[in-house]
């Protein structure tokens, strides 16, 4: 038999050295072709792994045993291999695992289309020189906790690593999903806990989470769809941040209770889209508002504090996208040291009941504010709404703030009309400031709807309304207050359609009196309670008629309760008559 030539030799020897590469490569262009019919349009573009209800479906005599022995391990089950304290997971298939390793790796290393499924039955796993669960080429694997049981996963404090290696106890380059109802744990020592470098999504179960730096990494997203998820970290708490594809580095919320606490980040920050479905979270950031005692209000873009000098601290907000921050339901508080909601895009409220304090805005977009239904309370902040075009359609909002309670700008400081939009009509609207303009637009302000109660600040030079453009009230009801602050008062212009009212007083009515207008039948049409001693009041209403006449009085008692300030319900009696007039224009002005 004559030799093999040795070039040929050569030759073969490359081709069996890449041929396991080769078979990565094909297995993950397979898994390119997979769409996951539950990520909307996202779903044009492919992922390396998508999720499928087939996932969660299997068979008991599907599984494979490995049990954990302390410095070593043992299994049986084809398509896994033991060395000392390493486990190497090799082929597709469902794998439970129990036991302890001290000091080791579980290692999951496929060529196979198919899901790897790794069910935690009582599991402690911990390493000292790398990951100890680390998915290092797979087309997807979830992670099953079983029921009643407890799972803990953690690292070292410190080891080698580099950008594409791992930098948390669990380390996927491959799609990762989370099922089960038992407890996992997991404590990133190092740097993150749970990284993925390419989608995660949680589908269920208790996962606790601890890290030096981030929590929940999900390059491409993450899905959080149920379950219970608490995150204490010093970084960002749960992101996602890919940066080159312009469909990916989003975060869905659908339901499911989640816990966040970062000292050192943010909470939910997201490269391009964040929405939330429902649910409740509860997070934390910076050692929340009261922690920020520096801040001068700029807003700022993503990635920056509120100062408005010096060097940009790290970012502390509790939302962060690029592109934009939509949520629909469910149940939201926030105590943040920087915004509590920043995107350089769109923010929108469909739904759900927000509850905030902010050591910064409390809701910062550059493009737009959209709120359409149900209840934000903005208990503390710097500035309240701070974006180009602020729209209320629906809902209760209350804004309390330091400086402006609602900011419409595009981001530079003018007393000329710079384009942005203020725009009212509907729902329940409430405002007090201490310092700042209550409801000021560096372009246009329109009503057309809604209720309307404006707590102006305690001095001036600001006021109440601070409107560079027009300020046009074509429906609603406004009540409204403000400092003296002479030649700055203002009120609805006079092409405005409802009639206003705008009256300054020599006696300024304190915190103890009330503001009161009646018609000549005695029909109250407003009855208002400063929260600061004030100098002048706006009202408009469509109860007020051309050539009608009001009468103005102050002090007295109102049966009734307030909504800061302003009385519905109920009766007033008492007060001093203080002025009668009777309206001749749009916009009457009146002294008294």
């Amino acid at each position: 038999m004559k030799a093999i030539p040795e070039y040929i030799s050569k030759s073969i020897r490359s081709v069996l050295v890449f041929l396991p590469l080769l078979i990565i490569q094909l297995a993950i262009i397979s898994c390119e072709k997979q769409y996951a019919d539950d990520y909307g349009d996202e779903t044009t573009n492919s992922f390396r792994g998508t999720e499928d209800q087939s996932d969660y479906t299997w068979g008991d005599s599907d599984i494979r045993e490995i049990e954990l022995k302390g410095s070593s391990a043992s299994s049986s089950a084809d398509g896994v291999t033991i060395s000392g304290s390493a486990v190497r997971i090799t082929s597709a298939g469902t794998y439970r695992i129990s036991g302890t390793l001290d000091d080791g790796q579980i290692i999951v290393s496929s060529a196979d289309e198919n899901i790897i499924r790794i069910i935690l039955n009582g599991v402690s796993l911990s390493s000292s020189v790398s990951a100890p669960l680390y998915i290092k080429s797979a087309c997807k694997v979830m992670i099953v906790t079983a029921d009643g049981t407890i799972n803990s996963i953690s690292d070292n404090s410190s080891y080698s690593s580099s950008d594409d290696e791992p930098t948390a106890p669990v380390f996927s380059k491959s799609y990762l999903s989370f099922y089960g109802t038992g407890t996992l744990s997991v404590t990133g020592n190092y740097k993150d806990a749970i990284v993925s470098k390419d989608g995660l999504v949680i589908k269920s179960g208790i996962i606790k989470v601890k890290a030096v730096d981030d929590g929940i990494r999900g390059k491409d997203f993450v899905v959080i769809r149920d379950g219970s998820v608490s995150v204490e970290c010093g970084g960002d708490a749960i992101k996602s941040d890919n940066e080159t594809d312009s469909d990916r580095g989003y975060i869905d919320i659908e339901s499911g209770n989640i816990t966040i606490k970062s000292t050192g980040g943010d909470g939910i920050s997201a490269r391009n889209i964040i929405n939330v479905k429902g649910g409740v979270i509860n997070l934390t950031t910076g050692g929340g508002a009261a922690a920020n005692t520096s801040n001068t209000g700029s807003g700022g873009f993503p990635g920056q504090t509120g100062s408005t000098s010096g060097t940009p601290t790290i970012s502390k907000k509790a939302f962060k996208a690029s592109k934009s921050i939509t949520v629909e339901k469910g149940t939201i508080i926030i105590d943040s040291y920087d915004d509590a909601f920043n995107t350089e895009g769109a923010i929108t409220f469909n739904g759900g009941s927000v509850k905030l304090s902010s050591g910064d805005d409390g809701i910062h977009a550059d493009a737009s504010v959209t709120i359409n239904g149900d209840e934000i309370n903005i208990i503390k902040s710097y500035e309240g709404i701070e974006s180009a075009q602020i729209m209320v359609n629906n809902g209760i909002l209350n804004i309390n703030s330091t400086d402006d309670g609602f900011n419409a700008t595009k981001g530079q400081a003018t007393e000329s009309s710079d384009g942005s939009i203020l725009q009212i009509t509907g729902g329940t609207v409430s405002v007090s400031t201490t310092t700042g303009d209550s409801m000021d637009s560096n372009g246009n302000a329109t009503i057309t709807g809604g209720t309307i109660i404006i707590q102006g600040p305690k001095s001036s030079p600001e006021v109440g309304f601070d409107i560079n453009g027009t300020f046009s009230v074509n429906g609603g009801f406004i009540i409204g207050s403000g400092p003296n602050a002479g030649m700055m008062i203002e009120g609805p212009s006079a092409s405005s359609s409802q009639y206003a009212v705008m009256v300054t007083v020599s006696a300024t009515v304190s915190t103890s009196s009330l503001f009161h207008i009646q018609n000549s039948s005695g029909q109250d049409l407003v009855t208002f309670k400063p929260a600061r001693t004030q100098y002048y009041f706006v009202f408009s209403s469509s109860l007020l008629k051309n050539d009608e006449t009001y009468s103005i009085y102050t002090g007295g008692s109102h049966t009734g309760s307030s909504v800061n300030g302003y009385y519905k319900d109920g009766l007033y009696s008492g007060g001093t008559l203080k002025k009668t007039f009777t309206l001749s224009s749009r916009v009457t002005k009146l002294s008294m």
